[in-house]
């Protein structure tokens, strides 16, 4: 790869957003790379729709990752308010496609989100993954990121996020910067 770019993303990047994120967590393909969900959940991982409205909320932006004029990589950032009253960046959605994957994208990414979470002020990043998920969950750990010791449901019945082939849960992650 010889030019790469991270940058927000546009309306314009929706369809190839929704075209990489499914590939990367859902179905054969997903299956190239080690970020797959195919075990746990059948179904999409995300729609257009959903993509658009999270272009749409102010407090959040997608950024991506572009090598060579292709869109490879993107990360979900959105500002909350923690319990006490506090800046934090909750991270979703990070995606790297399965064909790259294992090159440092997903590395760059996070550093980028860090960043974004700095320059607003937060003092942690926050993220939901799903328990079953161990290498994702190392690999965050080797971030920096803990299991805070809380659990939160997985909408089991809404196709949006997939239709589960086990009972599933998320745990919370955190990295305080």
């Amino acid at each position: 790869m010889k030019k790469a770019s991270i940058r927000p993303a546009a309306e314009s990047d929706i369809s190839t957003l929704n075209q990489l994120v499914n590939s990367a967590y859902r179905g054969d393909s997903s299956r190239r790379g080690w970020t797959t969900e195919a075990d746990l959940l059948d179904g999409i991982r995300t729609d257009e729709s959903s993509l658009r409205a999270m272009l749409q909320n102010p407090a959040a932006t997608i950024l991506t990752y572009e090598a060579d004029g292709q869109l490879i990589g993107c990360v979900y950032l959105e500002t909350k308010t923690d319990r006490s009253g506090a800046s934090t960046l909750y991270l979703g959605m990070l995606t790297v496609s399965p064909d790259a994957q294992t090159g440092g994208i997903g590395k760059q990414l996070m550093a980028a989100a860090e960043q974004v979470a700095r320059e607003q002020g937060c003092r942690s990043i926050t993220m939901t993954v799903i328990p079953q998920r161990h290498e994702l969950i190392a690999w965050y750990e080797r971030r920096g990121y803990r299991a805070t010791g809380e659990t939160r449901p997985f909408p089991m019945d809404d196709p949006r996020f997939g239709l589960p082939k086990v009972p599933l849960s998320f745990i919370v992650m955190e990295k305080v910067l």
